[in-house]
């Protein structure tokens, strides 16, 4: 797997057709470009017609999170570089990119470009262009990225429970580095306008502060200092909310000195907050009207999020997709091993393999067998005679949710036969499941990369015929089925 694709999640705003008349003039071009409407309902398709060739997939109004990765799962390429729709690419851009790639080892995952925010020009920024300036100096964010898929695959993308276009990118980096490999920063240029927005639009931003609290749970205390995310104001916040219920409470009970020194000192703070917003800014009636306004409401915003992201993500464990489905290699891993069986009678389940199944459709997981049967294109067996020895195993290990089978020949070329991705996508197709909420089963290595490239998790369970390579490869290896199936579970749990 080589090349590189662009995958842009989208609300169908008007900048993305700016960002895809940039793509299409860049001298070099990628090999996908896949274009994810997250648009919650749609009553149009997006337009493409500024990027021919560009694919269009349902996101479904799930947030970022979410539509990066139903882009990087259809991706299959070794690049994945994820591109927000309201950047513009220099005209270099492409070059550059390729550039940065060019010569990566493998103990690097990732490498970010540099983001240009202009500003107008003959007068100070406002609040709004002044945050959305901080974006340049911000560690990995996704606005313009590129991940190794293999990267991806191994964590499991991005963490859909963050809903915004917030934090989900800190989240990732941390953990691809804790797998050990880096991310660096590219040479690249994307140019990041600032977009036009409402009145309303600080206060809205208070919601991240729920994301806080679920990247908190989720790393620590330190858990800013370690994805390199700016400290925030909100241990200010919550002394002027404390300082404004402590005056609100004095009041209520009569003691009107202790309101009114504490109603005093919440206006200082409130005014000291409004200041640092007004101060830097053009400072017109109506922009400091806007930053008393919300930095009144800022502090009271900001508290309620965060206490309501601490109650929602209170349980929240390291991110897994749920697990859907599990596929099975066929012989030695169900069945013991028969060279080019084609005798139903030679049929002989592996030890603890009816069991294995049986927990993992008692927890309501589909299971189904995905097989290399190259014995059919060499004519050493008919179809026929692979399908009555696939009937015997439904018969002593089924019902299985789903049978792929490759007959070709390893000279044919096909896109089914493993390593190939094919078989494990069309099983996902079939069960109605995205690929990385599966996961594969099997004794070799052609199991465990045809997992990798469909974007799923493996688990090797090595028998004699497995070469040592294979095994030291494996990011998952369990003894028996019955510690695969444990492995699964508990790591989705």
């Amino acid at each position: 797997m080589s090349g590189w694709s662009v995958v842009i999640p989208s609300l169908g705003r008007p900048s993305l057709a700016a960002l895809l008349e940039t793509l299409a003039a860049q001298p070099h071009q990628p090999d996908a470009v896949l274009v994810v409407d997250d648009r919650p309902q749609p009553d149009s398709p997006l337009d493409l017609a500024a990027m021919p060739g560009a694919r269009a997939l349902v996101g479904g109004g799930r947030g970022p999170a979410h539509a990066r990765n139903v882009g990087w799962q259809a991706a299959t390429t070794e690049w994945v570089v994820f591109v927000d729709d309201d950047v513009l690419l220099p005209e270099d851009w492409s070059q550059r990119l390729l550039a940065d790639l060019d010569g990566l080892g493998t103990d690097v995952a990732g490498s970010q470009a540099r983001l240009h925010v202009p500003l107008p020009a003959g007068r100070r920024p406002t609040d709004w262009e002044r945050g959305t300036a901080g974006l340049a100096t911000a560690s990995w964010i996704t606005a313009e990225m590129a991940y190794r898929r293999t990267a991806l695959v191994e964590v499991g993308g991005f963490d859909e429970r963050f809903p915004r276009a917030f934090r989900e990118d800190a989240d990732l980096a941390w953990r691809v580095t804790q797998q050990g490999p880096m991310l660096v920063k590219g040479t690249r240029e994307v140019v990041h306008p600032v977009r036009p927005t409402g009145p309303w639009a600080s206060l809205h931003q208070q919601r991240g502060n729920a994301d806080d609290a679920l990247m908190r749970r989720l790393h620590g205390p330190t858990w800013r200092a370690d994805t390199i995310c700016p400290p925030g104001r909100f241990g200010q916040h919550v002394t002027t909310v404390a300082v404004a219920g402590a005056a609100l409470l004095a009041g209520a009970t009569g003691h009107r000195r202790v309101a009114g020194a504490a109603a005093a000192a919440w206006a200082a703070l409130t005014a000291e907050f409004a200041w640092r917003r007004i101060a830097p800014g053009p400072r017109t009636g109506e922009e400091v009207r806007r930053m008393l306004l919300t930095s009144v409401a800022i502090p009271f915003a900001a508290v309620w999020h965060r206490a309501a992201g601490e109650w929602r993500h209170r349980d929240a464990a390291p991110w897994r997709a749920p697990l859907k489905a599990v596929l099975f290699d066929r012989d030695g891993t169900l069945v013991e091993d028969v060279p080019y069986n084609g005798d139903p009678d030679k049929v002989r389940p592996v030890e603890g393999a009816a069991q294995a199944l049986k927990r993992l459709r008692d927890n309501g997981i589909a299971v189904g067998v995905v097989t290399n049967q190259s014995a059919v294109g060499r004519g050493l067996l008919t179809r026929e005679q692979v399908d009555a020895v696939n009937a015997r195993v439904e018969e002593l290990l089924g019902p299985f949710d789903t049978w792929q089978v490759c007959p070709h020949d390893p000279a044919d070329g096909c896109s089914c036969r493993k390593p190939q991705p094919g078989l494990v996508q069309a099983a996902a197709r079939e069960l109605g499941v995205r690929p990385h909420e599966l996961a594969v089963v099997g004794d070799i290595g052609s199991d465990v990369e045809a997992a990798g490239a469909a974007g799923s998790a493996a688990v090797l369970v090595p028998t004699p015929v497995t070469l040592a390579e294979e095994v030291e490869a494996a990011p998952l290896r369990a003894a028996t089925l019955t510690e695969a199936v444990d492995l699964l579970l508990g790591s989705r749990s």
